[in-house]
């Protein structure tokens, strides 16, 4: 029954959730800052079609070069996106797919992370503010950060999880928060590097509520398998970014103390579809919501206010809210440390920690003032019901939340709203100039150091081998390999039109031969006569040793999960 009744509620929650996703159901796409997220779709899929797992290689972007884009880029959503272009769908709608995925499952997990505090009530307002967050909508409809609201979206499982191992000490939770932090690093690294601190604080808070070391053993192994499991990803992203130019996009224009936000746009910044610019007029809005501010001082009043309560005795007990009103503590310090980093009073901080400028841009805290705020919005909600008006039966709440809800809706719900949806068919974004060239253009950091990019279209080269001294008898290649038979009247260096990385080895005559990186594509010493020259992308030791860590923590995730039904079978008996 309390399963059936857990559905109902997640199911009205996706029900209220139709006007953030509505706008993915009409003909056509629009416009995003990141404008190539059909393209890296089927790639991703045109790369597995291929048998590449895990896909670290594209062949196609790059200026036709191909680049290692999964080996950096974290690849969750585009598995996803990528797993119904398989099944046939075309990459447009595979993308939509995605991305509606990902608003939705923001909304289930902060239900199931709010109703475990504040009631089924008090869970629905904690999604639906959390789904209609204006920073939300940035993501989605101006920035077209899919790996960012993916992230978001499981940012409340990993709490979820940590507050039912707080509570019932149970392996199946443990599993649940590994899979969901996880999840975060493979949907964008960024956010699983800024959720941690916020993991500490939480830890160190409810430690300090419960001096139990059991809960900083569970904490710590959900952080352990939670890196474990996305080793084939996070190990060869740190040791070989080295052999392209990704670091370049720290600094210069992306510097973080370009960006930081003055705290009146909190409270209202105009609406636009532009970027970040130094000062306080940027062509994207950094508001919090009005809503959300207001609920969340409300819900802090109320919170330090329950104090006198007590005090006053008023014959309620708080004591045995203890958890929620710790959560609500937490919250409320989140909220803090994440405007605080926002800001540039944050910036000696910020200049201080290493690796704080690989996040570019403060705003993106935004993501955890929508968190919190949205936390504190259905701990208001609780409140009002048990606390100041003594009901359990919440009707007077429900109403309370209702009309807040609608209010949330009405103000919130056009910004869920792109520019303007232009008449795309799927095949546009997937013809060879556009892959090539112009998303190429639009994400190269991922080229060698050293890459001549070629300025204009007519400069890309059609064939993998392309020397005027070397007549290719035969070529094919697919993402990984590439197959050629040539003749060459003397002794020389034969170009391979594919960019450099020590993934890829080279045979000739299906002998190993070196491979040596030029200005634009790969250089093997030929000699005369005639030959096979084959290309093969074989992962490198690092890559290995990222997959087999995977492997060996998801062999240790397994006995977790048969522990966890022994665990539940041992319950049962007693």
């Amino acid at each position: 029954m309390k399963l059936i009744k857990q559905i109902l509620f997640i199911l009205i929650v996706l029900l209220i959730s139709y006007f953030s996703i509505n706008n993915f159901f009409a003909f056509g796409f629009f416009p995003i800052h990141d404008n190539t997220q059909v393209q890296r779709v089927y790639e991703m899929g045109k790369s597995l079609s291929s048998g590449m797992f895990p896909v670290r290689w594209v062949e196609d972007l790059g200026y036709g070069y191909g680049y290692p884009i999964f080996n950096f880029y974290a690849p969750l959503a585009y598995y996803f996106g990528a797993f119904f272009y398989l099944l046939g769908f075309n990459a447009l709608l595979a993308t939509k797919i995605m991305m509606v995925v990902g608003i939705l499952i923001s909304g289930i997990s902060m239900y199931l992370l709010g109703q475990d505090l504040f009631g089924d009530i008090g869970g629905v307002v904690s999604a639906i503010f959390y789904i209609y967050a204006p920073y939300h909508a940035v993501d989605i409809f101006v920035r077209g950060d899919v790996g960012e609201f993916w992230a978001y979206a499981f940012i409340p499982l990993v709490f979820y999880s940590l507050l039912k191992v707080f509570k019932e000490k149970k392996w199946n939770y443990t599993i649940l928060g590994a899979l969901s932090y996880a999840s975060i690093i493979l949907s964008h690294n960024l956010t699983a590097f800024m959720l941690t601190p916020f993991l500490i604080l939480f830890i160190i808070v409810f430690y300090f509520f419960r001096h139990d070391r059991k809960d900083i053993y569970h904490f710590l192994l959900i952080i352990i398998l939670g890196l474990g499991l996305s080793s084939f990803y996070v190990i060869p992203a740190i040791f070989e970014a080295k052999y392209t130019s990704v670091l370049s996009q720290v600094g210069a224009g992306a510097d973080f103390r370009n960006h930081f936000v003055c705290l009146s746009q909190f409270w209202n910044s105009p609406w636009g579809f532009g970027g970040s610019a130094p000062g306080c007029t940027d062509g994207l809005s950094f508001r919090l919501g009005k809503l959300h501010i207001l609920a969340s001082l409300s819900a802090v009043v109320l919170f330090f206010a329950g104090f006198f309560i007590e005090k006053l005795k008023t014959k309620v007990d708080l004591t045995k809210y203890k958890t929620i009103l710790c959560f609500a503590f937490f919250s409320i310090i989140g909220v803090i440390l994440s405007i605080f980093l926002m800001i540039d009073l944050s910036r000696p901080l910020w200049e201080a920690v290493p690796f704080m400028g690989y996040l570019q841009y403060p705003w993106r805290f935004l993501i955890f003032t929508s968190f919190f705020t949205s936390l504190l919005a259905g701990f208001l909600i609780w409140y009002i019901g048990r606390i100041l008006l003594k009901i359990k039966k919440e009707k007077i709440a429900l109403v309370i939340a209702a009309g807040i809800l609608f209010l949330l809706i009405y103000t919130n719900a056009k910004l869920f709203v792109p520019q303007r949806i232009l008449n795309s068919k799927s095949q546009d974004f997937t013809t060879r100039d556009n892959l090539v060239f112009q998303t190429s253009k639009t994400s190269d950091e991922y080229m060698p150091k050293s890459f001549d990019k070629p300025i204009a279209k007519n400069m890309i080269p059609k064939t993998r081998i392309s020397n005027q001294t070397v007549e290719v008898l035969h070529e094919e290649s697919s993402t990984g390999e590439v197959h050629s038979f040539i003749k060459v009247d003397r002794e020389t260096n034969v170009k391979i039109n594919v960019a450099f990385f020590p993934a890829w080895s080279g045979f000739l005559d299906n002998k190993k031969i070196p491979l040596l990186e030029g200005k634009s594509g790969m250089i093997a010493k030929v000699s005369k006569g005639e030959h096979a020259l084959d290309l093969f992308f074989i992962q490198t030791p690092v890559e290995k040793m990222g997959d087999s860590i995977t492997l060996a923590f998801l062999f240790i995730l397994f006995i977790g999960i048969i522990f966890s039904i022994k665990e539940r079978k041992n319950e049962r008996k007693n």
